[in-house]
């Protein structure tokens, strides 16, 4: 039995279900429907081939206004027309190239997605924005434009490979933790002692931190306010991506984000590293990302300058400012204002070298 609800957003609603299996039996309108798909999952689940079929090499180079350019070119070629449909199936780099080129192709069409990674399942998949790497500058382009439909089938996610899992759990627990209320406590009692959802809870899970992220959405859509606080262990997770030249996937590097986050915050807000919660999602993530193989090396090569770097030039801080997202005194997210100071730069590197003493290499 499906589930399914509601995302509202002022350009149109759209739908979002858990479903199980349905590409199997096929959907495509040979006349209407356009295909984009990961050319690695293509090769997983053949019977995604139609006629009408886009393949793309996903790798963090393809986020690019090049790639969105060929696809752009390819639908035109293929025959697609202002009443077209694209349906995109893949990880988040081919749901931002989807929602960026549905809206920019004769002015927009429409598009459904299917997530093939948990970490898209748990959180990229709602909230209708893109994000473009150009030249050096990871996710400097993009806009917001939602599908029709979000379609998740969990059935994809026993291909992908165990760092992928912990990836797209790292993304689900940091939404849970962003929000009031029992979401939390409701997702720790879903998982094991390895710091994974059971494989019985993996739907309820997914919809424990879409309805979970969906109130964030509704309420500050355009990520002015509320929002902003998801984006939690994002500003250190992509300055530890970018400096390992992305050795570290995505949702990893927000996890260790978030444990850097709370190291940064024991200075800033020394009376959250009394609370509760926060100590329970450090060592939630502890004992979750110890499981990451190859972790301690890649992070190992990182050197603390690149770190600094890639973290000062985040498009998130101020002129004058860094802005840090980390737990207050009540064990809750909120957006803090730091001086660019030199002092505050060796406080971020002495937590950024804490937490590579943790996963040294044996």
């Amino acid at each position: 039995m499906s589930v399914s609800f509601e995302i509202n957003a002022s350009s149109k609603s759209y739908q979002v279900a858990i479903v199980s299996k349905q590409l199997e039996s096929g959907l495509y309108e040979p006349n209407q429907h356009f295909v984009l798909v990961d050319k690695l999952v293509l090769g997983l689940y053949p019977y995604l081939k139609t006629d009408r079929l886009i393949v793309i090499p996903v790798a963090e180079e393809s986020k690019s206004l090049e790639t969105v350019a060929y696809v752009v070119e390819q639908l035109r070629i293929l025959g697609a027309n202002r009443s077209s449909h694209l349906i995109a199936i893949g990880g988040g780099i081919i749901q931002d190239i989807a929602t960026f080129t549905s809206s920019i192709f004769m002015r927009g069409i429409t598009w459904t997605y299917y997530p093939t990674t948990l970490l898209g399942m748990v959180d990229s998949c709602v909230g209708g924005k893109s994000s473009i790497n150009v030249g050096q500058f990871k996710n400097i382009a993009g806009n917001f434009y939602p599908p029709e439909e979000i379609l998740i089938d969990t059935h994809f996610c026993h291909t992908l490979q165990h760092q992928d899992i912990i990836s797209g759990l790292c993304e689900a627990v940091k939404i849970c933790f962003a929000a009031r209320g029992e979401n939390f406590s409701n997702y720790l009692a879903m998982t094991d002692e390895y710091g994974l959802v059971k494989e019985s809870d993996l739907s309820k899970a997914i919809e424990l931190t879409l309805l979970t992220k969906k109130k964030f959405i509704e309420e500050d859509e355009f990520d002015t306010g509320v929002r902003l606080l998801l984006n939690y262990g994002h500003t250190f997770g992509h300055a530890i991506e970018a400096a390992g030249n992305f050795s570290i996937t995505h949702g990893v590097a927000v996890g260790l984000g978030m444990r850097i986050a709370l190291k940064v915050s024991k200075n800033l807000q020394p009376e959250s590293s009394s609370i509760h919660r926060v100590n329970q999602l450090d060592t939630y993530l502890q004992v979750l990302l110890s499981g990451v193989p190859g972790l301690p090396k890649a992070l190992s090569e990182i050197s603390k300058d690149a770190f600094l770097e890639k973290f000062k030039s985040d498009k998130k801080h101020t002129e004058d400012e860094y802005v840090v997202i980390i737990p207050d005194a009540s064990g809750y997210l909120h957006r803090h204002f730091v001086a660019r100071t030199q002092e505050f730069e060796t406080l971020l590197v002495a937590s950024f070298e804490y937490l590579k003493g943790l996963y040294e290499v044996q």
